[in-house]
């Protein structure tokens, strides 16, 4: 692979390739691959079809673990954009999962906030990009 070509290649579920940075500087950015996140959004949607009839408690415990492992395994790339879509996917399932529920149709976007959905169900809301730790000396 050469990457100043413009090729590019997956690795351990990353997209790896070369870009030029907003000062002009080319850089490596690896996003997790397309396969990848298609994979996270099947055993998602396998989970709520099972628990279709129970409880959202019981389905957010479910998808809580597999949502903390899958981000912040891909937390260390740019992943931002594929973030969001997990996020915006995950939080129509639930709130339909609620609306249906109520025999309702919709969302309930005016019903519940984002913010009232992850404090009160404790939907995993920890979406953000990995920062590496600053080298301070140990005192």
């Amino acid at each position: 692979m050469d990457l100043t070509k413009g090729e590019a290649f997956g690795f351990l579920g990353f997209d790896f390739r070369l870009v030029r940075s907003l000062r002009g500087v080319w850089r490596p950015q690896y996003t997790p691959q397309q396969r990848t996140r298609r994979v996270l959004v099947q055993k998602l949607k396998e989970v709520f079809r099972r628990h279709q009839s129970q409880p959202i408690g019981r389905v957010i415990k479910e998808i809580n673990p597999i949502l903390r492992g899958w981000v912040n395994y891909f937390r260390i790339g740019h992943a931002a954009r594929c973030f969001r879509f997990v996020k915006d996917w995950v939080e129509r399932k639930v709130r339909r999962h609620m609306m249906r529920a109520r025999k309702r149709s919709g969302f309930g976007w005016t019903r519940w906030s984002t913010a009232w959905i992850c404090a009160t169900l404790r939907l995993f809301a920890d979406y953000g990009q990995g920062v590496w730790p600053a080298l301070t000396p140990s005192r």
